[in-house]
């Protein structure tokens, strides 16, 4: 099962941030599809959309493996299916 989800990554700039959220997708055999990025007064911004493969990696899983990226980093790291995404922002 393919499942499209929205990666958010927040936090102090720093050397190797995408690198180390890349390595982790790339492990997991998720797909990055898109991908926006900017650093405002060095604060790092990144969202991705990304396709999570769950019969290789299940989705709790893979946000396992990104929390503890993101607490090794100090970042704000999110990933929600886009499905949920898109409904918890509708207007």
């Amino acid at each position: 099962m393919r499942t499209p989800a929205i990666l958010s990554v927040l936090g102090e700039d720093r050397v190797g941030i995408v690198a180390s959220v890349s390595r982790v997708l790339a492990e997991s055999q998720a797909n990055i599809e898109d991908i926006r990025q900017s650093i405002i007064g060095g604060i790092f911004s990144m969202t991705m959309l990304v396709t999570v493969d769950e019969e290789t990696t299940p989705f709790d899983q893979m946000q396992k493996s990104l929390a503890q990226i993101s607490e090794e980093l100090g970042l704000q790291i999110t990933l929600q299916r886009e499905d949920v995404f898109r409904y918890m922002h509708r207007i």
